[in-house]
């Protein structure tokens, strides 16, 4: 990645936009809040991965690496668009202005998704350009759509359940059945190609929106994918999978700063020695494909591109795993040389970090990141306090999607690390401490100043987005239409002006 721009921005996944219908969407809330990063002189706005979420609603496990999330399309678009009429929308079932429960709104989403669809079809009435827009943008996207919405019409008839569940002809269908189930299931193919036509127009309409009003956008993509995902469906032979399908060896982390077990994520791991015959082509039509949708793409857990952390299928925790190499030279060398030099990827470098990684992110010139309240976990010196960045090729943030909020986080130290914090900032004891955080972070010499729309508005641990290592009671949280005040964007630009950031 070539030199940044002193810049700064906020953290916030679509889904936590205000909406009525439930969950945030991609309609004129989202617009008002590019208007809010304006207005507030930020000209970064970071967001998680948007791809379909499977069990569990977690953005980083999905049922595609490329698919867009249906949940995210507009309601009201659909309507303007003349596919629903307005009385529909008023009965959505929303229970929590604050709170997305997804047991109730995926059920009605789903219901005038089809909906929209079959008028999609059925009406004269539809615009012709549409139409036509969706032929071409199913014919562009083949190379990932064919595979996904096959997969997920599938799914349908064998009950939304894993395709590991599946009989074995459809868990690894022949060429011949592949041809003979695109035509029993032409009507639930175009209905999932469908949503992504829509996910994708809406997506691009904010996209340039963002851009036209000095807005990048941060995107991400997890280093693996979902065992239930089309990925892994049909591209058996780039996983480590027996001959019945099922995982050789899982992903995880070990034991860290989350968790004293580690994390089992239960991911496959990447066959990469197939990986490296094909010239990791999989991997590039990826990262091409996010670049299109992103201005800054952030890959989470870098690390795994040096060494993964293995673990045998069928262990309960993370801790009985082992280091593999990983060919991340190569396939960065083979991303660059398909898409260029200097391209704009962020390393998300945390965790049990090795000169060999460090090594790995720094020549191929990918920014890392530096995490504040990791560095007053403890009384002592930290590559995470700002006097020790070496580099303004770096990210700075207050926290992560995976933190707590940074005044929930401060409630829970102890009393010779609040000292700490205390000292740093100069403030009186729990004083405004996201506030601070967010100077400190704007502060430092780190080239991105990036901090959780949580933190702006100095929630406590209520509005935590993701614990790691928790099932249940993640990826929820939501902020109401009334917390983006005019007073609150000027005194965020403010804070980015003083630090040079505007």
């Amino acid at each position: 990645m070539s030199k940044l721009n002193r810049m700064s921005g906020i953290l916030m996944h679509p889904t936590s936009l205000p909406s009525p219908y439930g969950i945030g969407d991609l309609g004129k809330d989202a617009y008002e809040f590019i208007d809010f990063l304006e207005m507030s002189g930020q000209h970064l706005w970071q967001i998680l991965p948007l791809t379909h979420t499977g069990f569990g609603d977690s953005p980083y496990q999905s049922f595609s690496a490329f698919a867009g999330q249906p949940l995210l399309i507009s309601p009201d678009h659909l309507a303007d668009l003349g596919l629903l009429e307005s009385f529909e929308l008023q009965n959505c079932p929303v229970t929590d202005e604050k709170q997305i429960d997804y047991g109730v709104i995926i059920p009605w989403k789903q219901l005038i998704f089809r909906l929209a669809y079959d008028r999609f079809l059925t009406r004269d009435t539809v615009d012709v350009k549409l139409k036509k827009e969706f032929n071409d943008f199913c014919e562009e996207n083949s190379y990932w759509l064919d595979d996904y919405s096959l997969f997920m019409a599938c799914k349908d008839i064998n009950t939304g359940k894993s395709w590991l569940e599946w009989g074995e002809k459809y868990r690894i269908p022949t060429i011949k059945l592949k041809n003979e189930l695109k035509e029993t299931l032409s009507l639930d193919i175009g209905y999932y190609q469908f949503l992504q036509f829509l996910f994708f127009m809406e997506w691009k309409a904010l996209k340039k929106y963002a851009n036209e009003h000095s807005v990048q956008i941060i995107g991400d993509i997890p280093i693996f994918v979902s065992m239930d995902s089309a990925d892994v469906w049909a591209n058996q032979e780039l996983f480590q999978l027996d001959e019945k399908g099922y995982p050789l060896s899982v992903a995880g982390v070990p034991p860290d700063y989350f968790s004293v077990t580690g994390q089992l994520w239960g991911n496959p791991l990447y066959n990469w020695s197939v990986h490296e015959k094909n010239g990791f082509s999989w991997w590039i039509r990826r990262i091409k494909s996010q670049l299109s949708n992103v201005d800054i793409l952030r890959i989470d857990h870098f690390r795994g591109f040096e060494s993964y952390w293995s673990i045998p299928y069928g262990e309960e925790t993370a801790i009985d795993g082992k280091w593999i190499k990983a060919p991340g030279e190569q396939l960065f060398e083979a991303v660059e040389l398909a898409l260029g030099e200097n391209l704009p990827i962020i390393a998300e470098d945390l965790g049990v970090i090795t000169e060999e990684v460090t090594a790995l992110r720094e020549s191929f010139h990918f920014p890392g990141m530096k995490i504040l309240q990791f560095a007053f976990e403890s009384t002592g010196e930290s590559d995470y306090l700002p006097h020790q960045f070496t580099s303004p090729q770096c990210v700075c943030y207050t926290g992560t999607h995976d933190n707590d909020t940074t005044c929930g986080w401060y409630r829970t130290l102890n009393a010779d690390c609040k000292k700490k914090v205390q000292l740093y900032t100069n403030t009186e004891p729990g004083r405004d401490i996201s506030r601070n955080f967010i100077k400190l972070c704007l502060g430092s010499i780190a080239a991105y100043a990036i901090f959780p729309l949580q933190d702006v508005l100095a929630l406590g641990s209520e509005a935590r987005m993701n614990t790691p290592g928790v099932a249940a009671g993640n990826w929820n949280w939501r902020y109401k239409k009334m917390a983006l005040t005019a007073s609150l964007a000027e005194e965020l630009k403010e804070l980015t002006i003083l630090y040079g950031r505007y």
